[in-house]
């Protein structure tokens, strides 16, 4: 078992450190990007997830170790070689997860928490769900199936985890355009954190913004179309115990409540968000279809 730190961690002083910085820097901008109710909300919500991944990656581990030891097709042995590879598979495995989790409602009910924050700041990154880590580790099965140790894949996924930190501020407009080429930035991550209708399942990267452009999901902040932070519906509470399950709740009452066939009970579980068995729901493109259309005509 390679002995590797635990860096999310080891990271949480530097994190209290990016956050103190970062409001002094938005306020010298004057730019009001903290509440302290929602930042500690984010805060509440970050701890609950650090406590509850103590037996989310013991469960994840138990996977990982019972594929890698049963199954693997090959051994790839701890090198720097197997990190550079690991790097690009992990970060391929996460953009599916991610871009899945806004159009599966099944996933989305645990990812909804970090986009229901109407603001855009470092502690919103701490907004994590404390239910996700319990059945999102699918995407990365076929790692262990392939042959890298479990070790190396946990590690690798929260070196993703700690990249995605930095990318929630408003303190950062643009990196240069090499870098916005390639990796995931906070002018990216803010599109990705939008309600706008143009933004809305954008730009899925964990660290490289390489697979939304290949995959036809990249969308560019425009200068012209200021982000509005949240959800389409905001949920409009503070406590985390709502922020957490709300929307479990809402699903569940969706699929097995009312009158409905087996099948569309089964659909409200794995349709993108905001769909209805009777057509009255709208989807993400319907929305971003409608505002193109709108913007046609004012054209």
């Amino acid at each position: 078992m390679p002995d590797f730190p635990n860096i999310i961690l080891f990271a949480i002083p530097f994190f209290i450190l990016a956050m103190l910085l970062e409001l002094y820097v938005t306020t010298k901008q004057h730019i009001k990007t903290y509440e302290s109710k929602d930042a500690l909300s984010s805060i509440a919500m970050g701890l609950g997830n650090v406590f509850l991944g103590f037996a989310s990656k013991a469960l994840v581990l138990l996977i990982f170790f019972w594929i890698y030891d049963n199954f693997r097709l090959f051994t790839v042995p701890v090198a720097w070689w197997s990190f550079v590879l690991i790097f690009f598979i992990d970060d391929f495995s996460y953009y599916w997860f991610h871009r899945v989790s806004h159009e599966c409602r099944l996933f989305w009910a645990s990812h909804v928490v970090h986009h229901s924050s109407e603001h855009y700041n470092l502690s919103t990154a701490l907004r994590q769900t404390w239910s996700g880590g319990f059945y999102t580790f699918i995407f990365w099965l076929w790692l262990p199936l392939l042959g890298f140790h479990p070790a190396m894949i946990l590690l690798q996924m929260s070196i993703s985890l700690l990249y995605q930190f930095w990318i929630h501020t408003e303190a950062i407009d643009k990196m240069p355009k090499w870098f916005e080429a390639v990796f995931n930035t906070p002018s990216h991550h803010r599109v990705h954190h939008g309600s706008n209708p143009i933004y809305l399942d954008r730009n899925h990267a964990g660290i490289l913004i390489i697979w939304d452009r290949m995959f036809g999901t990249f969308q560019p902040e425009l200068k012209e179309e200021k982000v509005v932070y949240g959800l389409v519906k905001n949920i409009k509470t503070y406590n985390p115990i709502k922020i957490a399950f709300i929307e479990w709740v809402n699903m569940f009452n969706d699929a097995f409540t009312g009158k409905k066939s087996i099948k569309n009970r089964i659909l409200y579980l794995i349709k993108p968000p905001g769909w209805k068995h009777d057509g009255s729901g709208k989807v993400s493109d319907d929305l971003r279809k409608e505002w193109m259309d709108l913007k046609q005509i004012e054209k």
